[in-house]
């Protein structure tokens, strides 16, 4: 199949064209039809597969094909909207928008936390087609009278998955509730899991499914592998791999924000080029840090799970899990950064004895053994007992208080499945209190500590 198939406008065609796509991926097959019927959609695709075009040429198509609409004072209405649980990934959504609809008469922006209110308040009141938007930040916005939703046609729940884990699921509901009942809704997801379809039957009405791949799938273009290693050598091993194989474009995944504070200084001082991006990190240097990577002038990114959202590169070779999540699903998360849209791609995984509990999780989320290839000179310390793994004011892992909380650099977030316990992190607030994240600022949840005026602490 063809993207001409598929009954999208000229003008997207050849933006599409220009991007250099002739044939759409599986996901986009079958959304793009889907979508453009104006019915509501829940669909499910491996990360890298596609899927944000899957929504965004058929919104686009449908919005120019109505024409634009005026709010009472006479600006251009918001017709779309599109939340997305991380400030990167509602740019790099921002960015498909303008990519795609660049000869179409549409106007976009993106709007997210951590940066002044006041130049978003600007741009809305010049009037704007479509907004993507992080939750926290656009219910600043509508508390303070500066956003009008009651136009929206067409709603799209971007990441659902990653959005229930940060804790968002309130923020969504408010969302929902000052959005137009009579709309198209749309839930994207990398995974499907049973608070996937209880939300989906919240929000959508006799929706269409599209599921590519089967829940919690890794792609087949991954190579995958595990690199058993000591506890104290892996940052050593680390950049063994990285010269020893001449790896540039290396995203690496860490579980805190201070490990990967510590990793990324190991790695300067050896020679190798890193940046870290985690919640704690301004939106500038969050965003230079994305720039300089896919670039190519910078060597080497470390990561924590949530704050790596949104990172789209194109033939990104190798991800490294520096430390295994303690919750299986972000490792589907994590190894999908790579093999994207058919490429080919790397994941490794630096695995001690302390990690052994996880891997075995891992293994039984995504149904296969992951092959193990032990490094000459880097063999584990015979007799190296596994100890428990410290996450803020939790223990995880044998001998921890409890598995399959935690992760992903601090945030808080919902119950794993079965732990009855929400994620730690420093600072998280107990799941009875809505799971949404606290303290520490935790990697991609609200920021800790008090928001300034106006609820500007928000994402």
């Amino acid at each position: 199949m063809n993207f001409t198939e598929l009954g999208l406008a000229e003008p997207l065609l050849r933006a599409v064209r220009d991007q250099g796509y002739d044939i759409p991926t599986p996901i986009q097959a079958q959304a793009i039809p889907a979508v453009l019927k104006g019915g509501d959609l829940m669909a499910g695709a491996q990360t890298g597969t596609g899927k944000t075009a899957g929504f965004t040429l058929p919104m686009l198509h449908r919005l120019a094909a109505q024409g634009p609409k005026r709010d009472a004072r006479g600006r251009v209405a918001i017709r779309a909207l599109i939340l997305t649980p991380t400030r990167e990934l509602a740019a790099q959504v921002e960015e498909s928008v303008r990519t795609y609809g660049k000869y179409l008469p549409l106007t976009s922006m993106v709007m997210f936390g951590g940066v002044g209110m006041q130049p978003q308040v600007d741009r809305l009141r010049k009037g704007v087609d479509i907004l993507v938007a992080t939750p926290g930040r656009l219910l600043d916005h509508h508390q303070q009278g500066t956003l009008d939703l009651k136009h929206v046609e067409i709603f799209v729940l971007d990441e659902a998955d990653r959005m229930l884990d940060m804790g968002f699921i309130h923020d969504i509901k408010k969302v929902l509730a000052i959005l137009p009942v009579q709309k198209q809704s749309l839930l994207f997801s990398a995974t499907f899991s049973d608070d996937i379809k209880a939300l989906a039957d919240r929000l959508l009405n006799q929706p269409a499914l599209i599921e590519v791949a089967r829940r919690n799938a890794t792609a087949d273009t991954i190579a995958q592998k595990v690199h058993p290693v000591g506890r104290e050598r892996k940052k050593e091993l680390l950049a063994h791999l990285i010269k020893g194989g001449d790896w540039h474009q290396v995203l690496v995944f860490t579980r805190m924000k201070h490990g990967a504070n510590r990793l990324t200084e190991y790695l300067n001082d050896h020679g190798i080029s890193a940046m870290a991006i985690h919640g704690n990190k301004s939106q500038g240097a969050r965003t230079k840090a994305l720039a300089d990577f896919k670039s190519g002038d910078l060597q080497v990114l470390v990561a924590t799970d949530i704050a790596a959202r949104g990172i789209d590169i194109d033939q990104l070779p190798h991800v490294v899990n520096f430390e295994l999540p303690n919750v299986p699903e972000d490792y589907v998360h994590r190894i999908g950064r790579t093999g994207r849209a058919g490429a080919t791609g790397e994941a490794v995984s630096l695995v001690c004895v302390d990690e052994d509990i996880f891997l075995r999780d891992i293994e039984k989320l995504i149904r296969r053994s992951i092959p193990r290839e032990t490094v000459p000179g880097f063999e584990p310390p015979a007799g190296e007992k596994a100890e428990p793994i410290v996450l803020g004011r939790m223990t995880i892992g044998v001998g921890g208080t409890r598995r399959g909380g935690g992760g992903g650099g601090g945030g808080g977030g919902r119950p794993h499945s079965g732990s009855g316990a929400g994620r730690p992190g420093s600072g998280s607030r107990p799941a009875s209190a809505g799971g949404r994240p606290g303290g520490g600022g935790g990697g991609g949840g609200r920021p800790g500590g008090p928001a300034r005026p106006g609820g500007s602490g928000r994402r």
